[in-house]
């Protein structure tokens, strides 16, 4: 007889996955923070200006977002509940930076239209996290 509460092969693979997609968030946060002077000062003047005016509060939010989808993967690959809500405040970090990213920042102004189609990813991927590991909780394979 088998377990029926034991996760998958995909179950590791989609973790896995997910794990990797959020820390290369991790890395473009510390690229982000970290992002020497003499980089900004060689951007385009309207590219620079995006860089030098994004407010704490947004700093914040992506470091939320990306550091806590990165927790909610090892919690998932650890098969812990506590993934899901861990996900939960992530994606709530992801809407606040979007809001301005999208909406507040003039990022599309800079970038055009191209510049929504990461940002519809994130929020994708960030929705489907949570409902993967409340799936993965519904199935037995964390708690």
């Amino acid at each position: 007889m088998t377990n029926s509460t034991k996760p998958t092969v995909l179950f590791w693979v989609i973790g896995i996955v997910a794990l990797i997609w959020n820390l290369m968030g991790v890395m473009a946060y510390i690229d982000q923070a970290f992002i020497a002077d003499e980089t900004i000062a060689a951007l385009p003047e309207a590219e620079r200006a995006l860089y030098e005016n994004v407010p704490p509060w947004v700093t914040a939010a992506f470091a939320i977002a990306v550091f806590g989808g990165a927790l909610g993967c090892i919690l998932l690959l650890l098969k812990k509940k506590l993934a899901i809500n861990v996900f939960i405040v992530s994606f709530i970090a992801i809407v606040i930076q979007m809001i301005y990213n999208l909406g507040m920042s003039g990022a599309m102004d800079v970038y055009g239209p191209g510049a929504v189609i990461m940002p519809i990813m994130v929020i994708v991927i960030g929705i489907f996290l949570i409902y993967y590991a409340k799936a993965c909780y519904a199935k037995g394979w964390i708690s």
